[in-house]
């Protein structure tokens, strides 16, 4: 799909080691619907700007619920105001290949909006920024991801492109969303519920076939690899199970008193950490030092018969090592909702890998950032980010900044400094 408006009215516009957590400052999003509108642009200029918005055709789904604003059809509400604004809003699914939409449009954008990983059911890729598309964009100035994670951005490459385009992402946007989503699935997990489920939807009842599986997890170890603002809400949310232990690797400690209020032990290195731990969950960036992180080297040195939970990016796991561990039994489980390639195709092994006892997968689609309630703040994000940049005050929250003219902004990616 592509939407494409132009105003010509003369309306005036302004000018212009492994993981990382960043401070956490209050967002200052709202909760109400962003189309409501959020700020008006007071600064003044007579130049408009062409936005390029990259996302997924949300179908039916788009009209049925309205809050779906990272679909192409609901454009993160943002369409108004910035025709409004004066500027050009081209919106496209199509992203694939050297004659799409993306391509053809990127030439003359001013400013790039992209999800994190475009969810396009006949594509396994998500709307990369590669060096070579960043070659061809020579009016960019700034990309911006709606939502959280820049991976899909060749952020080197950002950094020499026009004497260094800003990425920024809407940080904090879905980090509450994500981190409940872990804390379900390590549930789910533990508890043996699919199988469980999948008996009763199936007509039959055996409580002892699922019963074996299942497990408490009061006095049970878990670690998060990564203690950012979603590693570290894990554990806020697990506190109150009464595990054995709550632990963490990350390259930076939290504050004494944050892990004394949340009973965390941060351990030296994660092959420490996942030897100690039942359960693993994954919560840092995917970069060039964790990709293919967990691989049948480091899962052999996972407790047998542990769960591993990975919201993060589907390729710091070899897909074929995990699926491997979960049918050998020395994993229980496995559960998350990110994939690689992305959308999972029908063959990939992780849609079918279980344990020899039946059970033990709890993977589902790339759901768990982009609740509605999500969408609204990553949107509202969005539009914030733009107004500091047409404005022409870039006071963009520190936070929300990956790469800042021509250098990186944040450790997340990478430990650079």
């Amino acid at each position: 799909m592509v939407l494409s408006r132009s105003i010509c009215r003369q309306l005036q516009r302004p000018a212009a080691s492994l993981f990382s957590p960043r401070p956490l400052r209050a967002t200052g999003l709202r909760q109400t619907p962003i189309y409501s509108g959020i700020r008006t642009l007071t600064a003044t200029a007579t130049r408009q700007g062409k936005v390029l918005l990259v996302l997924y055709d949300g179908g039916e789904h788009s009209k049925d619920q309205p809050g779906l604003l990272g679909t192409t059809e609901n454009e993160l509400g943002i369409r108004k105001w910035l025709e409004d604004q004066g500027h050009t809003l081209v919106t496209t699914s199509d992203k694939e290949g050297e004659n799409s939409k993306f391509d053809q449009e990127l030439v003359d954008a001013e400013v790039i909006i992209t999800t994190p990983l475009q969810l396009i059911k006949t594509s396994f890729h998500p709307g990369y920024l590669t060096a070579e598309r960043l070659a061809k964009a020579k009016n960019l100035k700034i990309a911006i991801t709606a939502g959280i994670g820049s991976d899909h951005v060749d952020l080197n490459a950002a950094n020499k492109t026009n004497g260094g385009i800003t990425v920024a992402e809407v940080t904090g946007s879905n980090v509450v969303s994500v981190a409940e989503h872990v804390v379900m699935t390590i549930l789910t997990l533990v508890r043996n519920f699919v199988p469980a489920h999948d008996q009763i939807r199936n007509g039959d009842w055996n409580v002892a076939a699922v019963a074996k599986n299942e497990f408490d997890l009061e006095g049970k170890v878990v670690g998060t690899v990564a203690v950012g603002r979603i590693g570290e809400r894990v554990l806020r949310r697990l506190k109150p199970f009464d595990c054995k232990e709550l632990l963490y690797y990350d390259y930076q400690p939290l504050k004494p008193e944050v892990e004394k209020e949340i009973g965390a032990r941060r351990v030296d290195t994660l092959e420490e950490l996942v030897s100690q731990c039942d359960v693993v969950t994954i919560n840092c960036p995917l970069h060039e030092k964790t990709r293919g992180l967990f691989n049948k080297e480091l899962i052999s040195k996972m407790k047998k018969g542990s769960w591993l939970v990975n919201t993060a990016r589907g390729a710091i796991v070899v897909k074929e090592d995990v699926a491997e561990a979960l049918k050998s039994g020395h994993l229980r489980g496995y559960g998350g909702d990110v994939w690689f390639p992305q959308p999972a195709p029908k063959d990939h092994p992780l849609r079918y890998a279980e344990h020899p006892w039946g059970g033990g997968n709890a993977m589902v689609p790339h759901m768990s950032g982009t609740s509605i309630d999500a969408q609204v703040r990553y949107a509202n994000g969005v539009k914030n980010i733009l107004d500091s940049y047409f404005s022409g005050r870039h006071d963009y929250r520190p936070e929300d900044l990956i790469v800042y003219k021509g250098d990186y902004a944040t450790k997340a990616y990478g430990q650079r400094k």
